[in-house]
């Protein structure tokens, strides 16, 4: 199946496109292969680089959600979309009966799955905060895809599709409340998201200078190795091996999102803490990994200090096997560039990687953070610091050692 052109049809010719999604051969695993874990990860890559990386500004006040909250908030918010789509799918399914329908959990995932079409693609909109409120025409355009979709592959009755539209709509509000309620407290924003064109990249710009280029070729790169890793369960499944085919749909997540396996150990992490920042002495740290929803994590975190107040922290956080999504300078060039009374934002690229700079104009705060290519992440704050001044210190940091490191292999 085509990605680009299945979303074309289901959204330009819906009531045509229906009765072929219908007719498909598929399962649960082949919709989540083909469609879902492409589509429900464009909104959590989007709504990572507009609320972290561009970040959201009115009447003079701005504010980024720091980079290392938003990259655990786009991995948990993708999981759990995963998950919602099938809780939705086993609603749908346990309701088509009160509706004159017929129980059919595959035929429930493809009305959540395709329904949501027009959700996914408005969200590209998410790389600009501020004109997120958009993605509710596209959530209304939904509800009209699902309205559609359900009496083609539900087979409720016509008279009985509006009834049965509204109360999955309703569950699905509160479904994605809880969605939304989990992903905040990981200091994450909700993303609805997609987009599709045949050039090479498309740029997005506001008035406010805040300007993202998404660069469709390395998509293109990533939609490649979902392709392989697709062949590869494809054979796992005819081999008849249940616990490979089931190892195949992690493949595929690990295909898109640029899975190596496990993090970096933390105490290579730790390893490349300076012992100064500056004047600055190191006067504490904190190594911590582990493993959530399958995603390994690690981090290594330092304090330092010195005269006059000065403190610093530096913190350096690998996700693991998620360097696809982390790094998503790999996918997008974003550059912005701010000037308010009272600071300065600058987000650019150097090379292969994504900086982020902002302080404030009195020298009271200041941070300088690097995304390697790798997807290593790297953080230096600062009180009582300048921007230059804290920009100096982090050239202590060895960004070529970090960025030349390798994740364990997979086991």
């Amino acid at each position: 199946m085509n990605v680009v052109e299945r979303a074309k049809s289901i959204l330009l010719q819906p009531a045509q496109t229906w009765p072929v999604i219908d007719a498909e051969p598929a399962t649960v695993q082949s919709i989540y292969k083909d469609w879902l874990i492409i589509m429900t990860a464009i909104p959590a890559v989007c709504g990572f680089i507009g609320m972290s990386l561009v970040g959201v500004g009115a009447f003079g006040f701005g504010y980024r959600v720091p980079i290392v909250g938003g990259v655990v908030a786009m991995v948990f918010g993708y999981v759990l979309s995963l998950v919602a789509a099938y809780v939705m799918a086993l609603i749908v399914d346990a309701l088509a009966p009160s509706f004159g329908g017929t129980k059919n959990l595959v035929g429930a995932l493809k009305v959540v799955a395709y329904g949501a079409t027009a959700v996914y693609v408005a969200g590209v909109l998410k790389l600009l905060p501020m004109l997120g409120i958009l993605g509710i025409l596209a959530a209304c355009y939904s509800v009209y895809l699902m309205y559609l979709g359900l009496p083609a592959v539900m087979k409720c009755p016509q008279d009985k599709a509006a009834g049965y539209t509204a109360v999955v709509v309703i569950i699905y509000i509160v479904v994605a409340m809880i969605v939304g309620t989990i992903s905040a407290m990981f200091i994450g924003f909700g993303a609805l998201s997609g987009g599709f064109g045949h050039s090479s990249g498309f740029s997005l710009k506001s008035p406010d200078g805040s300007e993202v280029t998404v660069d469709t070729t390395a998509m293109g790169a990533a939609a490649r190795r979902m392709e392989e890793a697709r062949a590869r369960m494809e054979a796992a499944q005819k081999s008849g091996d249940a616990a490979s085919s089931a190892a195949g749909l992690s493949d595929m997540m690990g295909a898109l999102t640029g899975a190596g396996g496990a993090a970096i150990p933390p105490a290579d992490l730790k390893a490349q803490l300076p012992d100064t920042l500056g004047a600055l002495k190191r006067e504490s740290f904190e190594t911590s990994g582990g493993t959530a929803v399958g995603i390994a994590s690690s981090t290594a975190k330092a304090t330092y200090a010195g005269g006059d107040n000065q403190r610093a922290e530096l913190s350096i956080t690998d996700v693991g096997g998620l360097g696809g999504l982390a790094s998503v300078a790999t996918w997008a060039n974003v550059t912005v560039d701010k000037e308010t009374p009272d600071g300065i934002e600058k987000t650019y690229k150097d090379g292969a990687r994504t900086v982020h700079e902002q302080y404030r104009k009195d020298g009271s705060h200041s941070e300088y953070t690097v995304v390697l290519k790798n997807g290593v992440i790297v953080e230096t704050q600062g009180d009582h610091i300048d921007g230059a001044t804290l920009k100096s210190m982090a050239a202590a940091i060895n960004l070529d050692a970090l960025e030349a490191m390798k994740r364990p292999a997979k086991t």
